[in-house]
């Protein structure tokens, strides 16, 4: 039974393993008996989640267009007649009374449809009951599942992958004795569907279900065929039965007749057919091989090493995890790293959908927050690792996302504001509407297509391809074009501002919140930007920075916070999880210690006040924040919120024994966040120059890093000493002038002095107003290290070194 023999485990564990390599194995001692247990698999169209259970082992499925409902819009055409009224009640201080209003008239019945589960493929192994030995992985360098363990002295072995390559899920079962592989396969599926035999291929067709008035229209089916080496295989009408084998390899096919969001199409059950009878056909070596091939070709960019804490690295995942507070194991913390880039890499592929707040993995027909794409944090949060952990196509199916809600809510912002241009609110699905969802206090934020529109920008920071820029240009303007016909004048102050509209998921509503100001002054200077580097028009520039001078500024309030509203009435004691004001510190580059050192302090000021503790998404971004502050330690401290186990002993951890993190319960975002964070806490390049190791913790004094990626199109390989830089190699893609910060001095042929702006425009950020500050505040001013800025002309293809001047 499991658990026993522990030493004979361990070695049956290891033979013919590479310890070095177990910083990127996530590995257990015992079968997953919950879902958070479970190892997922991945290649952004198929998920899995392989439980690992040698009696009954279960892969859990999805595939990422099974949804809810149909093509639907959620436009209330009530809204515009109440729109002046709402704004009246606003301004007159009476929010009360404008949230009840806009419940009665910006929403409908539709909130959202949900992602939802394709069902699970079982395989029962009556004989295995009792089993010893027991091991299982996730090998994360080349995404591969494993189990072993062994009965009555056979040793068995599960090896399962979602190929990148054929684009099914297989599975290869091996029984080291001939003939002693014996189990029966069927399906479990809480969807409405049939389960019917053809040929020698069992098939499921299910359909995803009617959801708040809106229809279910997509229809799906799961295809499983069994190979077999020895014994043999027979199929019935609901399973598969093989007897007597030595090798099986299961594989399963999943098909859908989604076509685009506006479409609904046919041929799920041919495709299904399609993708099976090919990968069926292939060599199973050649077939892993080539998978894991196509994977590592983006995993294997970045390499991460933060140093290793010898002993704590040999225990199991869930022990590390659950020790980590004690170990301080850095090479768990580039595990979490590595982890966070895996999951992109299996949830987000070019020409697919967008990962969802679950990514791809979901085993539900009604998961929490419907797993959508809640576009106020979450979503955008998803692909803040893309570009600096140098997998930047994973971010091209948000970036389609984006086109797809220029197109559609477009509509939205004519019926509801009589605007132009196009607008989206906090939450959206893979139907892309753009109206507000839920009830007003979380819905009513029209700031959403601005958030989701930077993303266009930055991905253009980090590749500089003026033609993928000029394809993006009309959603960037037409999200700009929105804000220029629908920003009002507030009565009070005169400033152009957002309203009706919420800092988001907090306090009441409102108009100008802060961050509305942030996201507004960076859709239309940014708009402006690139419409200068395409040769737009130069009249409809100067309207979008007229506007932009309208703005609100920041603003500084009585306990040198950064304040949240127009009004001064932050609550220092509020330690709410979104922190939704100091989107200018991070991901935008409003606030920096350089430019603009009072915003630096009270956004500082804020961040403390809001405290280290949150839930797992809002420590992703904490993560960020404080390496933006360039205080490496107190993210360091964030990271050790992150790492603490979440299971029945402990319901407020941070990161289940799988390695995905807990709101609780589980949101993919909380991953990709803390990803994202360590790479800020590596390199900067959003502040007028590549700054190198901005923010490492006294925790990480020796280690190296190879692939990370910075603004301007340079690739970094750096190595360390004692905290401090001691050499960098850079690869210089697209050319131009590289300013490097540091805080050594450094030498390399050609480095010199750096003085004025930074001429490279893909590492220059745009200047903000000063901002207003209470008569009460007390600023003390910031305690920065002394850096060092240099300039290097770089030319495209070339690699420069660079190191600590001695």
């Amino acid at each position: 039974m499991m658990g026993k023999k522990i030493i004979s485990s361990i070695l049956f564990v290891f033979a013919g393993i590479n310890l070095s390599a177990q910083n990127l194995i996530l590995w257990y001692s015992q079968p997953a008996k919950i879902w958070e247990e479970a190892l997922p698999l991945g290649n952004s169209r198929l998920g899995a989640m392989v439980y690992g259970i040698p009696q009954r082992e279960e892969l859990q499925l999805n595939e990422e267009t099974i949804w809810a409902g149909g093509p639907y819009k959620n436009d209330n055409p009530k809204a515009l007649q109440a729109l002046p009224e709402v704004r009246k009640l606003i301004f007159e201080g009476k929010s009360s009374e404008a949230d009840k209003l806009i419940n009665e008239t910006f929403f409908t019945k539709t909130h959202g449809m949900p992602f939802q589960t394709a069902g699970s493929v079982i395989l029962n192994f009556p004989e295995h009951q009792n089993y010893q030995n027991y091991y299982r992985e996730l090998d994360i360098s080349r995404a591969v599942a494993t189990t072993r363990y062994t009965v009555d002295g056979v040793n068995y072995t599960r090896e399962t992958f979602v190929s990148f390559a054929d684009n099914v899920a297989i599975m290869r079962i091996t029984a080291s004795k001939k003939g002693t592989l014996n189990f029966v396969a069927g399906y479990t599926n809480k969807a409405e569907h049939e389960i019917f035999k053809k040929n020698n291929v069992l098939v499921l067709e299910g359909k995803g279900s009617d959801h708040e008035g809106i229809a279910g229209k997509i229809i799906y089916q799961t295809r499983t065929f069994v190979k077999n080496e020895g014994g043999k295989v027979e199929v019935s009408d609901s399973t598969i039965s093989v007897s007597g084998a030595t090798v099986a390899t299961v594989y399963i096919s999943i098909a859908t007749n989604f076509k685009d969001y506006k479409t609904i199409g046919s041929g799920q059950a041919e495709k299904a057919a399609n993708y099976l009878t090919a990968a069926v056909e292939k060599d199973y070596k050649l077939a892993i091989k080539k998978h894991s091939d196509i994977y590592a070709a983006q995993f294997s960019r970045l390499k991460l090493d933060l140093g290793t804490v010898s002993e704590a690295s040999k225990l199991n995942t869930t022990e590390r995890i659950a020790n980590f507070h004690a170990t301080q194991d850095p090479s768990l913390v580039a595990l979490l790293f590595q982890f966070g880039r895996y999951l992109l890499i299996c949830s987000s592929q070019p020409g697919g959908q967008p990962a969802n707040l679950q990514g791809i993995w979901c085993n539900s027909m009604r998961p929490p927050w419907d797993s959508k794409y809640t576009i106020n944090i979450n979503a955008e949060m998803n692909y803040w690792p893309a570009e600096v952990t140098n997998l930047s196509e994973t971010h091209l199916p948000f970036i389609q996302m984006v086109r797809d809600l220029s197109e559609s809510g477009r509509e939205t912002a004519k019926v509801l504001y009589g605007a132009e241009g196009w607008v989206a609110h906090h939450n959206t699905d893979i139907w892309r509407v753009t109206s507000p969802i839920d009830f007003a206090a979380a819905g009513m934020w029209p700031t959403g297509g601005a958030w989701v529109s930077q993303h266009l920008w930055e991905h253009y920071l980090f590749t500089g391809d003026k033609k993928y820029l000029a394809d993006v240009y009309p959603a960037m303007k037409g999200s700009a074009d929105f804000f220029l016909t629908s920003l009002v004048q507030h009565p009070k102050y005169g400033w152009m501002v957002v309203s009706p509209s919420i800092s988001p998921e907090h306090g009441p509503i409102s108009a100008g919140c802060t961050m509305d100001n942030q996201l507004v002054f960076d859709i239309l200077t940014r708009t402006a930007l690139a419409n200068e580097i395409l040769g737009g028009d130069v009249s409809y520039r100067a309207r979008l920075l007229d506007m932009v001078k309208k703005l609100p500024p920041m603003q500084i309030g009585k306990y040198t916070q950064l304040q949240e509203w127009l009004e001064d009435k932050d609550n220092p004691k509020d330690e709410h999880r979104h922190v939704s004001h100091l989107y200018g510190l991070y991901p935008s580059d409003q606030i920096s210690p350089y430019r603009t050192p009072r915003l630096f302090e009270a956004a500082r000021n804020s961040l403390i006040y809001r405290g280290d503790m949150a839930t797992g998404w809002s420590i992703g971004w904490k993560v960020n924040l404080w390496a933006r502050l360039l205080d490496g330690n107190h993210a360091y401290k964030i990271i050790n919120n992150m790492l603490t186990l979440a299971d029945s002993n402990n319901p407020e951890g941070r990161t289940y024994p799988n390695m995905f993190t807990a709101h609780p319960p589980f949101q993919i975002d909380g991953n990709f966040g803390l990803t994202a964070g360590v790479a800020e806490m590596l390199v900067q390049s959003h502040d007028g120059a590549v700054h190198l190791l901005p923010a490492i913790p006294d925790a990480w004094k020796t280690g190296s890093v190879s692939g990370i990626v910075a603004r301007g199109g340079f690739e970094i390989a750096m190595k360390w000493q004692n905290g401090e830089l001691t050499e960098a190699t850079v690869l210089s893609k697209l050319g131009g002038n590289l300013r490097l910060r540091s805080y050594v001095p450094l030498e390399a042929i050609g480095l010199k002095k750096a003085e004025g702006k930074n001429p490279n425009i893909l590492n220059d950020p745009i200047r903000v107003a000063d901002p207003i500050v209470s008569q009460e505040a007390s600023l003390k001013g910031n305690s920065l290290k002394k850096i060092y800025e240099y300039d290097l002309d770089t030319k495209a293809g070339v690699k420069y070194l660079i190191t600590r001047k001695k």
